[in-house]
Formats: structure tokens, C-alpha cells, sequence
């Protein structure tokens, strides 16, 4: 995987490429499909979400260039999975996911992995939360309409801000950067990704 999938198309950061390496990623996909844990493609969890490719996993990661010394706000924790590569990265990674049964479940995987870092919360992660602001970086793994304003609010002078922005088809995947006069946008590939839903992002049930 980690060498025809993301060294191949040009994933560098080595310890992104290291925690990749080293995460069984199969220990976040239900068990009737872990036969394709490491295929190059997203795959489906419960309440209708995926855990995404690992090429996307990775791109995203490495747009958010993490320092071990870095606290982390994770959007949309599904899995898991993204979770615990951020939490190997950083010093602190805070998740917000709006599926109570899919909280519960990443957050006992995280548990029994060792990671003592990662905090995984229920709730609105269009919103984001200010409790822990400001962050260093900011991911969102889910595809909104727009940046929704508080990630932005809640982004450190330096911080990187990677989220999926478009229609609920397909999305452009943009690197914010917070500067002296404000978020200085990138834009990196196309993507698709389940839709962001909150206060900030989709309705619920609205195609």
C-alpha cells in the first residue's frame, strides 16, 4: 500500500509514510470487509460513512505538514482510522463526530491501541470546538458546501486548515493557512467524500 499507492503518486513526508507503514489499518474496517483494507479505494462503515483511501489519508496529512508538537482538530472521526494517524503525528488530536455509535466505536478502538492523546466528542463538527482553540492544524474529512467559519476562528496564527469544499458530488480539496491579514487559500486535487452535515455544512437528509 504504502509504496504503490502513496510513494508512487508522490506522498514524501516520511513520517507520514512511517505512520502509515506502521497502523494496521485493518483493525478499522468491519470485519465482513477487511479483505479490503488495504485496497486503493474508501470503504464503508457503519451509519452510511467510509474510512477513505489511503492515498487520500495520506495527501491530507501531509497538507497539514504536523509537528510532533501539534494540537490537532479532527472533523468527522468515522473510523477511526485518520484519528490514530494524526494522534501518531502530534502531540494532541481532539475528534468531533456527529454518530454517537461511531464515536464510541473509534474511541475503543483508539483505547486499546494505546492511543492516550486522541479525544474523541459527539457533536457538531461544523462548529468546531472552542473549548480547545486555538489549534495548529484543522482536517475536515467530510465535504461541505464552504469552509465553515468557527474551523477558521479556531485556526492558530501559522495553523493549516485541509477541508473538502464543493458540491455534494465531488469537491476541491483546500489547504487554508492562517496569516497576518488573515486565510491565505490552496488548492490541491478533486475529490468526493460523504457530505459534511451541520449548522455550517449540509442538512441533513437534503440531496
Amino acid at each position: 500500500m504504502v509504496v504503490s499507492q502513496l510513494k508512487a503518486r508522490g506522498i514524501e513526508d516520511p513520517r507520514v509514510l512511517q505512520a502509515m507503514s506502521d497502523l494496521p489499518r485493518h483493525l478499522f474496517i468491519p470485519e465482513k470487509l477487511r479483505e479490503r483494507s488495504y485496497d486503493d479505494c474508501a470503504v464503508g462503515i457503519e451509519a452510511g460513512q467510509t474510512i477513505s483511501q489511503p492515498y487520500m489519508v495520506a495527501l491530507m496529512t501531509e497538507l497539514l505538514d504536523l509537528k510532533p508538537t501539534d494540537r490537532v482538530l479532527e472533523v468527522g472521526t468515522g473510523s477511526g482510522y485518520q484519528t490514530a494517524i494524526l494522534a501518531t503525528l502530534a502531540a494532541e488530536v481532539i475528534s468531533l463526530e456527529r454518530q454517537p455509535r461511531l464515536a464510541k466505536s473509534a474511541g475503543d478502538i483508539l483505547n486499546r491501541l494505546g492511543f492516550k492523546n486522541a479525544t474523541v466528542l459527539v457533536g457538531d463538527g461544523t462548529q468546531g470546538h472552542s473549548a480547545g482553540a486555538p489549534y495548529d492544524a484543522i482536517i475536515v474529512t467530510a465535504g461541505g458546501p464552504r469552509v465553515p467559519t468557527p474551523l477558521g476562528e479556531q485556526l492558530a496564527m501559522g495553523g493549516r486548515l485541509v477541508c473538502p469544499v464543493g458540491p455534494r458530488e465531488v469537491q476541491d480539496l483546500l489547504r487554508l493557512v492562517r496569516g497576518p491579514d488573515g486565510l491565505r487559500q490552496e488548492q490541491s486535487i478533486r475529490c468526493m467524500f460523504v457530505p459534511l452535515i451541520g449548522v455550517e455544512g449540509w442538512s441533513e437528509g437534503v440531496e
